[in-house]
C-alpha cells in the first residue's frame, strides 16, 4: 500500500518534495493556498532564476544551529541539482563561474519543468486551499495527520510543511506556516526581513537617488563591526540597496530588533587603500586647486554624489577648492572613504526576498528534515530558520530540503 503524503505549500520546496516523494512510491497531495503553484519561483534571479551556485560552503548560510544547513546541502548539492533539472529537460549555464541559470534565461522554464513532472507523476494539486487546522494521532506505531481547510478535509500518513516564510507575501509567503508549525508544538525563531534594502536617516538620499557605484560597505552594530561586503551599491531616495546591502541586511535587521545603533560605513574608493587614498586626495588638491568645488571630483565619483560629499565636508560648490582648510580636506577624505549611513530600519517583508528566522532547527533532524517532536512530520525550504546569501543559495536550500523531506516522508 502506498504511503499517503500531504504537503502544505506549492513553492520550490513543496514541489520538489512532492516530486521526490512520488518518485519514492508515495501517493502525494499538495495543498497550495494561492491560485497557482510556484509563483515565487518566477521572480527569482530577476526573472531568470539563479537556481544554484557552485560555491557552496558553511559561510553561505545563516542559522541559529550553524552546522544544520550544510548537513542537508551535502546530501543534495549543486551538482545533483543540475543533474536533476537536466533529467527534466532544463539545460543550465554558469555566469561569473559559479552562478547557474537555465539556458533559456527564464524562471518560467524552471517552474514549467517542475509542473510537468508533477503532472507526469500524477500528483494531486489542490490550489486555493487554505489550511485552517492541523491535528494528528498515533495508533499502533503509525501517525495519521488531519488537515481542515477551505477546500475540505484531508488526511495522510506523513505531513511536509513547505509553506515558505513571510517574505514577498504577494507570492504566497504570508507566514501562515509558522502558525501551523506552532500548533504542532514547534518553536519559531522570530522572522525578520532578509535580502532587503536599508532605510537611512538624512536628507541627502533623495538627491543621490538612482546612483549606482562600486563601493565597500562595513556594517556596524552598536559600534562593532559585523560584516564587510563589496560590490555595486544602489542609492535610493530612502537609503541604500544592491547586492552588498542585501548580503548583510539580515544582520542589520537583527541588530535593529535588539535596539542597537546600526551604521553602514561606505567606501566610495574601494580600489584604493587608506594611505593611497590620502595621497591621491592630497595630489588632487595640489593639481586642481583652482577648480570650483562642484568640479573637483569630476571623473572620480558620480556628480550628484560628489556634490553631497563636498557639502558633507563643508566645501562650497562655487569656490576654488584651493582655499579649503585642512579640516575640510580631512572631512572630504572621510566622506569618500567612510561615509556614515545611519540605518533607521530595513524595508518590510513585502520587499524582502527571504527571512531570517523560522522553525527552530534544534527541533528538526538535519539528516532527514523530520521533526524531533512529531513522527512523520517534515519541514522543507524557507519555513526553517535558515537563510542564504544572494546567488542561488536559497533556491538550493529549497531543492535540498525538499528532496530529503520528500524521500524520507515516503518511507514506511
Amino acid at each position: 500500500m502506498k504511503k499517503q503524503v500531504l504537503i502544505i505549500g506549492g513553492g520550490a520546496a513543496g514541489l520538489t518534495a512532492a516530486i521526490w516523494a512520488a518518485r519514492s512510491g508515495a501517493a502525494v497531495t499538495v495543498l497550495e493556498h494561492m491560485d497557482r503553484v510556484g509563483k515565487k519561483i518566477l521572480s527569482t534571479g530577476n526573472g531568470r532564476c539563479n537556481l544554484t551556485n557552485a560555491k557552496m560552503d558553511k559561510s553561505c548560510y545563516y542559522c541559529t544551529e550553524p552546522d544544520f544547513p550544510m548537513e542537508a546541502i551535502r546530501q543534495f548539492g549543486w551538482k545533483e541539482t543540475l543533474r536533476w533539472f537536466s533529467s527534466m529537460g532544463v539545460l543550465c549555464k554558469s555566469r561569473m563561474e559559479t552562478y547557474y541559470y537555465p539556458v533559456s534565461d527564464q524562471a518560467s522554464s524552471v517552474l514549467d519543468a517542475l509542473r510537468l513532472e508533477i503532472e507526469r507523476l500524477g500528483i494531486r494539486v489542490v490550489t486555493g486551499c487554505v489550511p485552517q487546522k492541523l491535528s494528528w494521532e498515533k495508533k499502533k506505531g503509525k501517525t495519521r495527520f488531519f488537515v481542515q481547510s477551505s477546500k475540505g478535509n484531508f488526511s495522510g500518513d506523513a505531513l511536509i510543511l513547505a509553506c515558505g516564510s513571510k517574505a514577498a507575501p504577494n507570492t504566497g509567503s504570508d507566514g501562515s506556516g509558522y502558525v501551523l508549525a506552532e500548533s504542532l508544538g514547534h518553536s519559531i525563531i522570530k522572522p525578520l526581513p532578509a535580502l532587503v534594502q536599508l532605510r537611512c536617516q538624512g536628507k541627502h538620499y533623495a538627491q543621490m537617488a538612482g546612483i549606482r557605484t562600486e563601493a565597500r560597505l562595513t556594517l556596524l552594530a552598536a559600534g562593532k563591526k559585523e560584516r564587510v561586503e563589496e560590490g555595486e551599491l544602489q542609492i535610493t531616495d530612502y537609503g541604500i540597496s544592491g547586492i552588498p546591502v542585501f548580503q548583510f541586511s539580515r544582520f542589520a535587521a537583527r541588530a535593529l530588533a535588539e535596539k542597537k545603533k546600526v551604521q553602514v560605513l561606505i567606501d566610495f574608493l574601494p580600489f584604493m587603500g587608506e594611505e593611497e587614498s590620502r595621497v591621491f586626495l592630497k595630489e588632487r588638491f595640489a593639481v586642481f586647486g583652482q577648480r570650483k568645488g562642484e568640479d573637483f571630483l569630476n571623473g572620480v565619483v558620480h556628480k550628484k554624489l560628489a556634490h553631497v560629499l563636498l557639502k558633507t565636508a563643508g566645501i562650497p560648490l562655487g569656490e576654488p577648492v584651493g582655499e579649503t582648510s585642512k579640516k575640510q580636506r580631512n572631512m572630504l577624505f572621510y566622506a569618500l572613504k567612510e561615509y556614515d549611513a545611519l540605518v533607521s530600519s530595513v524595508n518590510p517583508f513585502a520587499n524582502a526576498q527571504v527571512c531570517s528566522g523560522g522553525v527552530d532547527t534544534a527541533q528538526v533532524d538535519a539528516h532527514t528534515m523530520e521533526s524531533k517532536l512529531v513522527d512523520d512530520l517534515y519541514f522543507a525550504g524557507e519555513i526553517l530558520d535558515v537563510d542564504g546569501r544572494c546567488g542561488g543559495y536559497n533556491l538550493q536550500w529549497a531543492w535540498s530540503t525538499g528532496k530529503i523531506a520528500g524521500v524520507q516522508a515516503a518511507q514506511w
